[in-house]
């Protein structure tokens, strides 16, 4: 498989690492952001897309009052399986889904939410037009895609210590897609495309990620993100010394002991 056909491929190992190094690092205060722009709403039907281990639905489900249904769906069963095992503390409904072709009918959601999935869609105006097409009157589409790499200072400190390890060909996956959609007008088009009328609402929100160690946010990126998929394509063998690397890196910038750094993204809502 090439790397653009693995950056979409969470399976093995990946949720579980996903759902106990990244959530907490990185996607906790984001999915309670989404969570709160939600609740103020009058709203009867949500629809999260790629929900990846449920960071976000569980968000939802404790801001948002009981009647409110929610329906969360992923790509990858995997991730599926994870998020239910983790649990939720109300009914939520599960289902596997691609979000380019979404298995509901016309105007059946008041909200459509999706955290840091966005950049992950290979057809962006198509995945946001089955957004569009689910979506009922005064519905809205919320999302949340990560800011340029340079300003997420742990996938940026990764990035550039797997170049070490593989000057020759170096992993890109995080530059390429969680960190390959920032551009605001490119945004707005794409959803002008998939026939948004609305111009969209785009704030920047940054953050702080904490780990009590460098090895934290090494073994998230390098083993519980595709980025693990690039490394065993080149060498299997090398994992763990990427790894090793990728915490030195860390620990070099950010110091022995616990370790902070800079997380950015766009927070985009547009009305149907």
């Amino acid at each position: 498989m090439t790397d653009n056909a693995t950056d979409k491929v969470f399976s093995g190992s990946i949720p579980k690492l996903y759902e106990s190094h990244l959530v907490p690092l990185i996607f906790q205060p984001y999915a309670d952001d989404l969570a709160r722009r939600l609740a103020s709403r009058p709203l009867r039907r949500v629809l999260e897309i790629a929900a990846g281990t449920g960071v976000v639905t569980r968000a939802l489900a404790s801001a948002l009052p009981e009647r409110v249904a929610i329906v969360a769906t992923d790509l990858n069963q995997a991730m599926i399986d994870q998020a239910t095992a983790t649990g939720v503390r109300r009914p939520v409904e599960w289902r596997q889904a691609d979000a380019m072709q979404l298995p509901f009918a016309d105007g059946e959601f008041d909200a459509v939410v999706c955290q840091f999935g966005a950049m992950f869609f290979p057809e962006k105006p198509k995945a946001f037009a089955e957004a569009r097409r689910v979506l009922g009157p005064n519905g809205v589409f919320i999302f949340n895609v990560w800011d340029r790499i340079e300003e997420n200072e742990f996938s940026d400190t990764v990035t550039k210590a797997m170049e070490t390890v593989f000057p020759q060909d170096p992993p890109r996956f995080l530059a390429r897609t969680p960190h390959g959609y920032h551009d605001r007008a490119a945004i707005a088009r794409d959803l002008a495309q998939g026939g948004f009328d609305a111009s969209p609402d785009i704030v920047t929100v940054s953050a702080r990620s904490r780990a009590a160690s460098a090895r934290i946010p090494a073994v998230a990126y390098c083993q519980g993100t595709p980025l693990r998929n690039e490394i065993e394509a080149r060498n299997a063998s090398r994992l763990a010394e990427a790894t090793d690397v990728a915490a030195q890196a860390i620990a070099g910038r950010f110091g022995a002991g616990v370790v902070e750094g800079k997380i950015q993204a766009h927070v985009v809502t547009v009305e149907a």
